[in-house]
């Protein structure tokens, strides 16, 4: 029997990884305040639930990007005696909490649009809240594209999931323009209601989706894209390996964790099925930079019993 265990090399160790994952996360949280500020301006410039509504999300965004931000510091703590995997886990936990808020900004944004159902409040200056939100949109768009790109440097759940949520925020807010609009062109201030329910359904279908997506991974759900991955280079071997089972994976922060049983000759020496899983350590690189995978050699006899 054979055991190996590898942890390929991420694009970027090391510090320079953190220092980039760390930044990201600190922007979003500056930018957040920011957003926030300037959304909470429009409205009241306006008088527009809807845009209240956008900027009562942006509370959301600020609560989220600073439970991510302790979340990645967390989750960069090396294993230790109590944490053998180490501690990304709590990205995933600070995700199911950033969906729970989302949800609970939604259910602000529906109560506060159910009153303006029945009572006509003048919406006013329109354009220049318009022009003013359009600032804060594009605050979000660029730092949504900035931890997008950071993520998928460093394989961080934490910060594409804060990309995500920023750049749903940039779409509810065109809908609300958009509403915002009508209402100038109609003079329907039902409008303005409206489409504060419509950004508050968008918004908690967001945060079911996040809290769903974490309790799959804190429960061990298996990553059919990475088995997918494992096969195809297992594949490759076929001439070596006589059958291979029991492949098991789950996913641990940034990695995805594998296991896999190789079944070989009986003839085959220690040395040989060593060299072996070498060469699938560096092929499997080449398709994949999050995987860890430990390899089980069995003897062909074991596979007959």
């Amino acid at each position: 029997m054979v055991i190996k265990q590898y942890l390929k090399a991420n694009p970027l160790d090391g510090t320079l990884l953190t220092m980039k994952k760390n930044q990201a996360a600190l922007l979003a949280i500056i930018g957040g305040l920011s957003v926030f500020a300037i959304k909470l301006l429009a409205y009241f410039i306006s008088n527009s639930v809807a845009l209240l509504s956008d900027a009562l999300e942006s509370v959301v965004n600020i609560v989220a990007s600073v439970m991510m931000f302790f979340s990645i510091y967390i989750s960069e703590k090396p294993p230790d005696d109590t944490h053998n995997y180490g501690h990304q886990k709590i990205e995933d936990i600070s995700s199911g909490f950033e969906g729970i808020f989302i949800i609970v900004a939604a259910l602000l944004i529906v109560n506060a649009a159910a009153g303006r159902l029945f009572v006509s409040v003048e919406l006013v200056e329109l354009n220049l809240a318009i022009g003013i939100s359009v600032i804060a949109t594009g605050i979000n768009a660029g730092i949504s594209l900035l931890l997008m790109r950071t993520s998928k440097e460093s394989g961080s759940i934490a910060l594409e999931g804060d990309a995500k949520h920023l750049l749903s925020d940039v779409i509810s807010t065109a809908g609300v323009w958009v509403g915002l609009i009508i209402v100038q062109l109609t003079g329907w201030q039902v409008m303005d209601a409206l489409l504060a329910f419509l950004v508050a359904t968008l918004i908690a279908r967001m945060g079911v989706g996040l809290v769903i997506r974490s309790l799959r991974r804190l429960m061990d759900q298996s990553c059919e894209e990475e088995e997918n991955t494992i096969k195809n280079v297992l594949g490759r071997y076929n001439d070596i390996i006589i059958e291979y089972h029991d492949l098991k994976t789950r996913r641990q922060g940034n990695y995805v964790l594998a296991e896999v049983h190789l079944t070989v000759e009986d003839s085959m020496s220690v040395r040989k099925a060593h060299d072996i899983i070498d060469l699938l350590e560096e092929d499997l690189r080449k398709e994949s930079k999050f995987i860890e995978l430990t390899v089980h050699i069995d003897p062909e006899t074991e596979l007959s019993s």
